[in-house]
This record gives structure tokens, sequence and C-alpha cells, in this order.
């Protein structure tokens, strides 16, 4: 299977490719994620449809940090139904606006989100709103496709214009990357793997970067391990003004 070789030594470059360009982007995201911990601040993430997996990826999960928060809106996940209402969704105006407000933003708050195209009208409004607030943008986006289209916001930005922090997924325009004969439409997309070894790579960053400041990081143990329970209700406990998802 051609297609499939292809595939895997595609996810393996673009993997290298990140983690030799984007390193300085994603020590920055440490960073950001690291102080606002230790200050007291609250870390959110957000994405759309398929961009939206990062943010469960990061949500309560063994080896993740409880006091990330997922950003939640309803028609923009996968569950909706139909399922093309998502695509329509992304291009309301003002609902990135309204999805902002409804959250317990305060000003130096950490918001990582996650955009392939980085055009369209929700996330351009969310990132625009948090801003305003105050809020520091880390984006995970594909620059490459999203400077070979146009953005469907009114300001004419698209993420990478927009964002404190750009950790480029250095994928191609269209996500997929493998042609096969008798098919025009590319498959194989990367943004989801590349992304979830971005998003990974940021929680073992913050995590080692806690402990190197005698903090003891807020990490999930498994639920199916003895004793997983009770060491993660404790840090509930212990970050409970910081976990929105309970």
């Amino acid at each position: 299977m051609l297609g499939i070789d292809h595939y895997l030594k595609t996810i393996q470059q673009h993997l290298t490719e990140v983690f030799d360009k984007e390193r300085s982007s994603i020590n920055q995201a440490v960073e950001y994620f690291v102080n606002a911990t230790i200050q007291k601040q609250n870390i959110f993430v957000f994405g759309a449809s398929h961009a939206g997996l990062l943010t469960y990826e990061l949500t309560y999960r063994a080896g993740g940090l409880a006091n990330i928060n997922p950003v939640e809106a309803s028609g923009l996940n996968l569950a909706t139904r139909p399922i093309t209402k998502t695509s329509e969704n992304e291009r309301i105006s003002g609902y990135g606006t309204s999805i902002a407000d409804e959250l317990p933003l305060k000003k130096g708050d950490v918001i990582l989100v996650h955009s392939v195209s980085g055009r369209n009208t929700v996330m351009i409004d969310f990132v625009e709103r948090v801003k305003a607030k105050g809020a520091k943008v880390i984006a995970i986006t594909n620059v490459t496709y999203s400077k070979s289209v146009t953005s469907r916001h009114k300001s004419g930005k698209r993420l990478f214009e927009m964002a404190d922090v750009v950790i480029d997924n250095h994928g191609v325009p269209g996500d997929a990357v493998v042609s096969l004969p008798g098919l025009t439409q590319p498959v194989g997309p990367t943004s989801t793997v590349i992304g979830a070894a971005i998003v990974n790579s940021i929680v073992v960053g913050v995590t080692e970067s806690l402990l190197a400041k005698g903090v003891q990081p807020p990490v999930f143990f498994s639920a199916n391990l003895d004793g997983g329970d009770e060491h993660n209700k404790t840090i509930f406990d212990e970050y409970r003004n910081h976990i929105f998802y309970m």
C-alpha cells in the first residue's frame, strides 16, 4: 500500500518540520501556560468542527493538565446534526463574540485556539473579543493554507495575523496529503495528528517547567489505575476556581 507509506512518511516529515521550525513558538506557549498556572490565571482551548478535536484531546485525560478548559459552543462540534451545519455556523457573524462573552474570562488569561485555514468568521470574532478583554492568544494553524485563501471575516484578517503566538502545523492547503489515481480529492489529513503532537508537547513542557520551579503540576492520573480517582479529586479541589468543565 504505497499510499499508506506516503502518508506515514509525510506525517513524520511534518512533525520534523514543526519541531525544528516552531520550537520557539512552542516554548513561548509553554511559558504562557506556566505563568498562567503559577499566577492563578485561567486557561482555555477552542476550535470548531474537526479543529475542536484538540479541545477534547486536552480535556480530562490521563497525563493531561486539569486547568485547561474546553470552550464548547452549540453547533460547532461534531455531535451537531446535520453535521454540515458546523460549516455554516462557523461563518455566522457575531457568534464568536457571543461565545467569548460567555467565558469567565479575566485579563491575563490564556487561550489556545486551533483553526487550520484560519479564515472563518467565528474564530476571528472570538479572537478579536478575547484579545479586547486582555487575554493572550496562542494559535495553531496552517499558515500556507491560510495565505492561500481569503478571510471570511469583514476585517479581512486571518488567524495567523491576530494571535500573540502562532504555531504553524506545516500542512498543505486543503489539509489532506495523499493523491491517488482516479480521485481528484487527496486523502489523509495531517492537522489532527500534528496538532495532537503539538498540544501534548506543550503539556509536557509545562509540566517539566513547573516541576523545575518547585510547583506541583495539576496532572491527572488515569481513573483506571488504583488511586487515580483519589489523586484526581485532590486536583479538582485545589484548582476548583480555575476548572469550569465540572
